[in-house]
């Protein structure tokens, strides 16, 4: 039998909510729906173990993983499914750079930390990486905050021999994917695009905090656009009431024949603490089997999967 993942988790908001219920799910059930593979390189979805947590909301340390998931701010739902206590007590992250080693210690046992804090905070995210280098431990990085786009970050990766996954997730069907697969869509079928722009409002604390610390987010959209000299982001909109909902509206002028007009209008609604567990259960397996099979580095396998690889703009 395969050995489980064992996984730490920085920051225990939504997206942590959505990735610890879904694995329990399917666990107990077995089924596939939702799941873009099944079985990476022998390791299915039920295969993780968590055995950290960090955050630093008050309220949630000292809360077991599976009780910490369910506190306010986070809104995503409970999934249809039994969460027995994971054994994980939340402890708390990071406060500043010279805690790195009280992290790394914390991290023993571990084998992927996957950094799930709000973005904007780009100091936090480097130095959560230090902790996983030290500790040799497979980072992946969920926010738009650079850091496998950090030269000496990768560099230092590279040379311990340990992965290094990042930018920014690419949601499993979120904005940035529809609008990319349209906008290559019109280029392949030979259309001249003219403008074309989206709108992205949601509830969740996430959304809260990219409204005010939109510095590296609006980039990290873009470097996942085709067209991009032509697309224009409006800011994101910070509406409670959708809960865990994110409500995308995309629009894409262009030309054909003859430089006839076209226009296409379409809205999205997700609920986007899912869309990030269904690419961060993919991003866990291909990083621990890197760090099983002795792969450090960028793992250029889970480039579909970010919005921000190495060598895209900061």
């Amino acid at each position: 039998m395969i050995e489980r993942v064992r996984v730490a988790v920085a920051g225990v908001g939504n997206n942590t909510s959505a990735l610890v219920q879904g694995i329990a799910l399917y666990r107990q059930t077995g089924n596939l729906v939702g799941i873009r593979k099944p079985v990476i390189d022998g390791l299915g979805v039920g295969d993780i173990d968590f055995v950290a947590a960090f955050a630093t909301s008050e309220e949630k340390l000292g809360k077991d993983l599976t009780e910490a998931v369910f506190l306010p701010p986070n809104n995503f739902p409970r999934l249809d499914c039994d969460l027995p206590p994971a054994g994980v007590p939340v402890t708390r992250g990071l406060v500043d750079e010279s805690e790195v080693d009280r992290v790394a210690a914390a991290l023993a046992g571990a084998e992927v930390l996957l950094y799930a804090a709000p973005s904007g905070r780009p100091r936090t995210a480097l130095a959560y990486a230090e902790a996983a280098r030290r500790a040799g431990v497979a980072f992946i990085n969920t926010t738009a905050d650079p850091v496998a786009r950090d030269p000496e970050s990768l560099a230092r990766f590279e040379a311990a021999g340990l992965p290094l996954v990042g930018d920014d997730l690419a949601s499993q069907f979120g904005t940035s994917v529809v609008h990319d697969a349209l906008l290559r869509l019109l280029a392949e079928r030979g259309m001249t695009l003219v403008s074309s722009y989206q709108v992205n409002l949601g509830g969740t604390e996430d959304f809260r905090n990219l409204v005010e610390n939109p510095n590296t987010k609006k980039q990290s959209k873009l470097n996942a656009l085709s067209g991009a000299g032509r697309v224009e982001l409006a800011p994101l909109g910070y509406l409670p009431h959708l809960g865990s909902h994110k409500v995308a509206h995309l629009n894409i002028e262009a030309q054909g024949w003859g430089g006839t007009a076209v226009s296409l209008d379409v809205k999205l609604k997700v609920h986007d603490p899912s869309g990030a567990a269904g690419v961060n259960i993919d991003l866990i397996r291909l990083a621990a089997s890197a760090l099983r099979g002795g792969r450090g580095g960028y793992l250029t396998e889970a480039s579909p999967l970010l919005k921000s690889v190495p060598g895209s703009a900061v």
